[in-house]
């Protein structure tokens, strides 16, 4: 008994987290551009260079998602978050892809 209810929260998870995935992904298609969330000023991870253009892992992994789901690497605004905002951004749609230094939890 306590197995199935296991499994049935275990599948209903799975299905609205596939759910909102989805609708996530249309948003991004409907919209053209990727929200990305990043940290200003980790220079390797996301910094400007001196001509304004983006640079560092976490812009690459931005640009990469970008170039996969809508054929344009350029197709993404850069939002600057805190430590503070930066789940609170995800969670309440205002980015659709978080990209910056996070711990495992």
């Amino acid at each position: 008994m306590k197995k199935t209810v296991l499994l049935g929260a275990l599948t209903a998870a799975t299905l609205v987290a596939g759910a909102a995935s989805a609708a996530t992904l249309d948003d991004v298609k409907a919209r053209g551009k990727l929200n990305c969330g990043i940290n200003t000023g980790l220079v390797g991870f996301a910094a400007p260079d001196a001509n304004g253009r983006w640079e560092g892992f976490d812009v690459a992994v931005c640009r990469a998602v970008a170039a996969a789901v809508l054929g344009d690497q350029e197709a993404v605004d850069f939002v600057n978050l805190t430590g503070k905002t930066r789940f609170t951004a995800l969670a309440s749609g205002e980015i659709d892809l978080l990209s910056r230094n996070t711990t495992w939890t």
